[in-house]
């Protein structure tokens, strides 16, 4: 799949006052700095479309991308993030907690991973949260470019490896790079997988 038109068509904090259109959504999330916001440039090929910030924890509100006019990327707030008040750390997870329960048209929730980290605690409760909630999820590791070739490889299987031990069969797993595109291919192949998927299931019914 290739993103020729990428607009950015509204913010809010609850699934009831999402943009209309009713298309497929693939949402975005991580921990905060997990380099979110720049995935989704990197795949729609516009720097400038998910706002990035240095300051963790600055997504606080759902943000939909309408792509090729037929699906939406939600790019979601980050998780995790100690520096903001609880009361508004308590609030975003509910927020993300109301969006991937009750979202109709998501089709898949790309959980965000730093390669160069083992499996933290926290992606671990919230992956097996969507487990538990039947969440249709893909992994991706994020800033791939960090690491050379053979330290990268070693990293994504001991990660792998780790989750398998929580959770058994994993769900797709992507590796990528917002500096060097790596992935992006994948990850839109994905997507545009899915999307045809979804039709053919749609026309059976």
């Amino acid at each position: 799949m290739r993103i020729s038109k990428a607009i950015f068509k509204g913010s809010c904090t609850e699934v009831a006052k999402k943009p209309a259109g009713g298309f497929p959504e693939f949402a975005f999330i991580g921990r905060s700095n997990v380099g979110k916001s720049s995935l989704i440039n990197m795949l729609c090929g516009n720097k400038q479309l998910a706002k990035t910030s240095s300051t963790p924890g600055k997504t606080l509100l759902i943000n939909y991308f309408l792509i090729n006019d037929k699906l939406y990327i939600v790019d979601l707030p980050g998780y995790g993030y100690a520096r903001i008040k609880q009361t508004e750390r308590e609030k975003l997870n509910r927020m993300i907690t109301s969006y991937a329960g009750h979202s109709q048209e998501l089709k898949v929730l790309f959980v965000l991973m730093d390669l160069r980290l083992p499996i933290q605690k926290i992606d671990l409760e919230f992956l097996e949260a969507l487990d538990e909630a039947n969440v249709p999820c893909a992994l991706v590791f994020t800033k791939a470019d960090k690491l050379g070739t053979n330290a990268r490889a070693a990293q994504l299987e001991k990660n792998k490896q780790e989750l398998r031990e929580h959770f058994g069969e994993l769900p797709p797993v992507f590796c990528t790079s917002s500096e060097s595109a790596l992935g992006k291919e994948d990850l839109l192949g994905y997507i545009e997988y899915v999307m045809q998927e979804s039709e053919i299931e749609k026309q059976q019914h």
